[in-house]
């Protein structure tokens, strides 16, 4: 059985193509007339199928699909029993994709893994694009076998793929049906293919770019409107890490800021298993901290045995993005976004639109901190302006009160009025001494209290008293310092924000209680610490917007616990209690 390789193309040969479809189809259609001119009628008689073929391919813009079409069209072309394409990985070294016809499902999820293209037959296409024709591939010396469970296979065929004038893969034929091999009319008509292939393979790469480059727009748009709608800094950094997610098609997408003692941890997740992640730290001797402060991308082949990556939660992934969240010179973070191990590597055009979307998520993350910055900054102005009128205005008239009082004492000659007077006298005095008390409150800044978890309840009950009108009751059950963990505690913090902040724009409540309670149980026996805050306002009404104890179960759930709403304060079980709960 002879084993042959035809030689390069001739000038009479199909050149690479590029460009404008109709033009490169007629010049294709051009080529294959001058190539028939002599043959037999046999061959002539095959150009109908050639040409129906040829509109075949050019029809449909999707990638996939594409292919999918060309291997089928190419198959019943030659009368061969499989078809696939080998597409030529960003480095020209491998393939990174690999589309079959003719291996049913159950035969290709046998196989298993496709075929890399280091070596073999396909590694000698790949480094020698040009045609190659083989009665019987298993006694070709470049042949190392086939992986378990693979169909048996003897006459091949192969063509590159052009695009543009760069190889974009290569066309392989197996098994000619009814015949010991492909002959010349085979490989002819299969080069005129591929270079229509070719056509219809750029034609859905542009389509293709340019929808990627729209879903990225579009995912940058949903992060800026949401980190500027007010939600809460967490809740935007969930929404940079889904979109991300999302966007680069990856097993999971987190956002990792400056840690306090270096480094940079997790402070936002979208996975299946987020709670996992959420508040690991990268150490700072990590090679990739320090690339990713200074502001330089990184990406990983492999994450699982990357030396440069350290932590235990790399050992599960594959291909990965760090890329910097840096804006007007300040690194704000990071974004990572890692597939699965054995995920296909992320492509050129993958890893520039990725990079553009993390400095638009840094710009929009530095926007939003400006706008929060200005909000704090209209709330002690608020406080200060507050403070004021207590001082000149309230303090001055109770005490001059006091004194109309006490001229009013001195001239009365009834004891009885006297002691009554003497006492409404003792009530301003202490009255005074309180609004001083909170007129100093006021003038202190959050940020000068200690960092316990108890004082940063304290001083969300605090914050929120002001736009409220009034101080919402609260209590606290255990420990609370000494067993809440960090991370929960900052979790705790922040969902009590939220449903303050609830309370104060929606529930238009005259009384809330806070209660934390270290000493609370999950229901699968784990101690957990409990947040509830009830109000008497209005209640949720039906059909009203969800979102925010939507982010409060998410947050919870991240965790570990849960978060669920009930009856509150009022007449008959009025108003809402939100029950926060997650593992100390």
């Amino acid at each position: 059985m002879s084993v042959q390789q035809d030689p390069p193309a001739s000038a009479d040969s199909p050149p690479p193509h590029g460009g404008v479809a109709s033009h490169d189809s007629l010049a294709a259609a051009a080529e294959a007339t001058r190539g028939l001119q002599g043959l037999s009628t046999e061959l002539t008689a095959r150009v109908p199928h050639l040409l129906e073929a040829m509109r075949s391919v050019g029809t449909g813009l999707e990638l996939h699909s594409t292919l999918d079409r060309i291997c089928e069209t190419a198959a019943e072309l030659a009368d061969a029993r499989y078809a696939a394409i080998g597409v030529v990985d960003d480095e020209g070294e491998g393939l990174s994709d690999f589309v079959t016809h003719g291996v049913s499902g159950t035969e290709a999820a046998a196989i298993g893994r496709l075929p890399a293209g280091h070596k073999g037959l396909l590694g000698a296409l790949i480094a020698d694009p040009e045609p190659l024709r083989l009665a019987d591939l298993t006694a070709d010396p470049r042949f190392e076998g086939f992986p378990p469970h693979h169909p048996p296979m003897r006459t091949f065929l192969g063509v590159p793929i052009r695009v543009q004038d760069r190889i974009f893969g290569n066309l392989y034929l197996a098994e000619k049906k009814g015949a010991e091999e492909f002959n010349d009319y085979d490989l002819h008509m299969l080069r005129v293919l591929a270079t229509e292939a070719g056509i219809a393979i750029g034609n859905a790469r542009l389509y293709e770019a340019a929808r990627q480059r729209e879903r990225w727009i579009d995912g940058s748009v949903a992060v800026t409107t949401a980190l500027l709608s007010g939600e809460g800094v967490d809740d935007a950094l969930t929404v940079v890490a889904e979109q991300a997610r999302r966007l680069a098609d990856s097993a999971a997408g987190m956002v990792l800021l400056p840690a306090a003692e270096g480094g940079l941890e997790i402070a936002a997740v979208s996975a299946d298993n987020p709670g996992e992640s959420l508040g690991q730290v990268i150490p700072v001797e990590s090679p990739i901290v320090a690339l990713l402060l200074a502001g330089e991308a990184v990406f990983v082949q492999d994450s699982a045995t990357d030396p440069r990556m350290i932590t235990k939660l790399s050992q599960r992934y594959g291909p990965s993005m760090l890329l910097p969240l840096h804006s007007g010179g300040r690194v704000l973070g990071a974004l990572a976004t890692p597939r699965a191990r054995g995920g296909k590597q992320f492509t050129e055009a993958e890893r520039t639109l990725a990079t553009q979307f993390a400095s638009q998520a840094a710009l929009a993350l530095m926007m939003a901190e400006s706008q929060r910055d200005r909000e704090r900054l209209a709330v002690y102005e608020d406080r200060d302006r507050i403070a004021r009128d207590l001082h000149d205005l309230v303090i001055q008239r109770l005490f001059a009160t006091g004194m109309m009082l006490e001229s009013a004492q001195r001239r009365s000659i009834v004891p009885e009025v006297q002691v009554g007077v003497g006492k409404a006298v003792d009530e301003l005095d202490v009255t005074i001494q309180e609004i001083r008390t909170a007129i100093f409150a006021l003038q202190q800044g959050p940020a000068e209290a200690p960092s316990g978890l108890r004082t940063r309840v304290l001083r969300e009950i605090n914050m929120a008293s002001v736009p409220l009108g009034f101080k919402p009751a609260h209590r606290f059950v255990g420990p609370v310092d000494a067993l809440v963990g960090e991370l929960t505690g900052k979790n705790l913090v922040a969902a009590l924000r939220e449903t303050l902040s609830n309370a104060f724009r929606h529930a238009d409540a005259s009384r809330i209680e806070v209660v934390v309670d270290a000493t609370a149980t999950l229901a699968d026996g784990r101690r957990s610490v409990r947040l509830t805050v009830a109000d008497d306002g209005v209640g949720i009404p039906e059909g009203g917007r969800r979102s925010g104890l939507r982010n409060l179960a998410r947050r919870a759930e991240a965790l570990g616990g849960s978060s669920s709403y009930g009856p509150g304060l009022g007449d008959g079980g009025g108003g809402t209690a939100v029950v926060w709960e997650a593992p100390l």
